[in-house]
């Protein structure tokens, strides 16, 4: 069948496994890490899908739901789909895309090779989640009948699950069972593997934030904790670390290309002379090589005590400009919040962000935002940087900052990500969507460097947004796709104060 091979769970079982897993064909797509499922969970989430670095790649698992046709031929009656639905044709015509998808991803997707059909297998496959714990699952119904059986694998599972029932399968009534269930998204639409893909990308969204690690310059001391609800490590680092590579980091060959690199785009230098421009590109070399010394996957800073006389170091902000653009998330003022939200943006829409504060034109119903740094390749990291121009960061008075300016007309979505305060709690989520009117011109206006003016859509009065430290911004309309993570992850979606 094409790139795709069939395997048995019987050849992968140790001697002596006694896991009670069902031994049914089970079909591997291009990798075969999950075909392990019969191994203890804790194998399966540790060895089965590593990658280069060593991270686990995300683990999902899934099923088609049907009787064969054999079987429906005898009987002599169908039901939706009905008899001219050919089952078994569209199964294979369904696989070839997932392994497309699993190596465009970098997933591991194992689909049973069998449907399933009888109570006893559903029986068996539920058994199987149960024990190997993936972190997502993926189901293809293709029967009326046999929406019991679905229902039934969600509610027992607990895992996170997409559904696609292709056209003409379901009845509203069952569509709406499920439609609105935390930890499901049921995708009732004719052949719709693109909103399949775009599920997938939410499992391993989520899986990806619970295997980074966030280093945090902060302080005196160095420890580590894991964030309530998604896991992701943080590291605090000590200031005094990152003030030493600072100082040990000289202005060769590569810092000064890559000044010349931001003086040759900046369409106006308002206030740094060269040495500024020098130092900033110095100051993004030390963030560099912190964040390899830790092998970190993001990294947040509490920047403003270095700002203070006596200076330790340049604003930082062009450098968390370009680390932004190259996928690194890089979050101001040690926001863990907006820091998860820049690696979610990243994950689910591969498009950097614009960290700011948060303020309201309360006479023309605009929302107002501003900071001294933003990623300059907003519409994707393989896109052209928008337009920029170099100044002085604006509370300091000093330094070299970016003011990136934004394209009116450029429809934006804004978000925060709140974790849960503890085990206990259950994580929240602002979404907004809306456009970009314009960059106030500075002056006129105070605030911080870059900053932008935004038309909210589903907002009537714009002074009623959830206000976090430092809400982040990105190109492009993806509410929906949001509140579907929301849905799939089991977080709540918060939209006014």
């Amino acid at each position: 069948m094409d790139d795709q091979f069939q395997l048995s769970l019987s050849s992968f079982c140790h001697p002596g496994c006694s896991h009670g897993v069902a031994r049914r064909d089970f079909l591997m797509l291009a990798g075969g890490a999950a075909a392990v499922a019969c191994l203890p969970a804790s194998v399966l989430r540790a060895e089965s899908a590593t990658v280069a670095d060593g991270k686990r790649q995300a683990v999902i698992r899934g099923a088609f739901i049907y009787p064969p046709t054999e079987q429906l031929d005898k009987a002599g009656y169908y039901s939706w789909p009905g008899s001219t639905f050919d089952a078994e044709g569209r199964q294979q015509q369904y696989q070839r895309r997932l392994a497309e998808m699993e190596k465009r991803l970098d997933l591991s997707l194992g689909i049973d090779q069998t449907p399933l059909d009888s109570r006893e297998s559903v029986e068996s496959f539920i058994k199987d989640v149960k024990q190997s714990r993936p972190d997502g699952l993926l189901l293809f119904p293709f029967k009326k009948g046999h929406w019991d059986r679905v229902v039934r694998i969600v509610k027992e599972t607990e895992v996170p699950t997409i559904i696609l029932a292709t056209q003409g399968v379901l009845l509203v009534g069952h569509v709406r069972q499920l439609h609105d269930e935390p930890e499901t998204y049921l995708i009732n639409s004719l052949n719709n593997l693109d909103a399949v893909e775009s599920g997938l990308k939410m499992i391993r969204a989520a899986h990806r934030l619970r295997m980074a690690t966030i280093i945090n310059v902060d302080g005196r001391e160095r420890k580590e904790y894991r964030v309530h609800g998604c896991g992701t490590r943080v590291v605090n680092v000590p200031h005094q670390q990152f003030y030493d590579i600072y100082a040990k980091t000289q202005a060769d060959e590569p810092v000064r290309q890559l000044a010349q690199e931001w003086t040759s785009l900046a369409k106006k230098i308002v206030q740094p002379n060269e040495a500024d421009i020098l130092d900033a590109a110095r100051a993004y070399f030390a963030l560099k090589t912190l964040i390899d010394q830790e092998r970190a996957d993001a990294m947040m800073m509490n920047c403003l005590p270095g700002l203070y006389h006596p200076h330790k170091h340049v604003p930082p902000c062009m450098g968390f400009m370009k680390l932004r653009d190259e996928r690194i998330p890089a979050g101001c003022e040690s926001d863990l919040h907006s820091t998860l939200t820049m690696i979610l943006y990243q994950e689910l829409f591969d498009k950097p962000t614009f960290q700011h504060n948060e303020s309201v034109d309360t006479e023309t119903n605009l929302y107002f935002g501003a900071h001294c740094t933003s990623a300059s390749r907003l519409a994707g990291f393989d896109t052209e940087p928008e337009p920029l121009e170099l100044m002085s960061h604006a509370e300091a008075g000093w330094g070299c900052v970016p003011r990136v300016l934004m394209k009116p007309e450029t429809p934006v979505t804004l978000g925060y990500y709140l974790p849960p305060v503890d085990e206990n709690g259950k994580a929240r989520m602002a979404i907004y969507t809306g456009e970009v009117v314009r960059c106030p011109p500075i002056p006129e206006t105070g605030g911080c460097r870059t900053n932008v003016e935004v038309k909210l859509n589903n907002l009537e009065d714009a002074i009623s947004f959830i206000e976090g430290r430092h809400t982040c911004l990105i190109y492009g309309d993806h509410g929906e796709e949001l509140r579907r993570y929301c849905q799939l992850m089991d977080i709540e979606v918060v939209n006014e104060a």
